[in-house]
């Protein structure tokens, strides 16, 4: 077995690094959901944000927050405007007024028959059980990352990450 000097080459390319695979798929993502988006009028945040609520209607901001893995000043103005456009409504919790709770309204809730009809798996070019692998493996990897940074350590700083045995390479400080 190689030692961890041995796999890591002395002058990584761009292309070597995980988090640029990550970050450019999800540019490539953005542009095949682009078009999809227009049709809809709607950004790719205020999207994903709409599927939360489909899933579980009458959320706190904050629970709404964390499932999106976004902060309420980032979310804040999303929903302001997916309320301006009629899609959701946001008003204080009568049990405690410090909180906001966000539902879909009958626009909102019907947005879901036009989205539905989008399947980018074969976008992806990936078998099905395949699709399910890397969908699983992607889960895996970012909670690790949080879970790295909720308990204060550096992920990666340098090292190797393999995920199935591919091996590519983390943040070089």
């Amino acid at each position: 077995m190689k030692s961890k000097d041995q796999l890591a080459p002395a002058n990584p390319m761009l292309a070597d690094y995980l988090c640029f695979a990550v970050y450019s798929t999800n540019l490539a993502f953005g542009k095949v959901y682009k078009p999809i988006l227009d049709a809809l009028g709607l950004t790719y945040t205020q999207y994903l944000t709409i599927i939360a609520l489909w899933e579980e209607g009458n959320q706190t901001v904050s629970d709404l927050g964390e499932k999106l893995f976004l902060e309420s000043n980032t979310l804040t103005p999303v929903l302001k405007k997916l309320e301006v456009m009629g899609y959701l409504e946001r008003q204080r919790d009568p049990e405690d007024e410090r909180q906001v709770r966000i539902r879909l309204t009958k626009d909102g809730r019907q947005l879901r028959e036009k989205a539905l009809t989008v399947d980018l798996s074969e976008a992806t070019g990936l078998a099905p059980e395949k699709f399910a692998k890397v969908q699983k493996a992607m889960v895996a990897l970012r909670d690790n990352l949080m879970k790295s940074v909720q308990n204060g350590t550096r992920a990666a700083n340098g090292r190797i990450i393999a995920i199935d045995g591919d091996v590519r390479y983390g943040i070089r400080d």
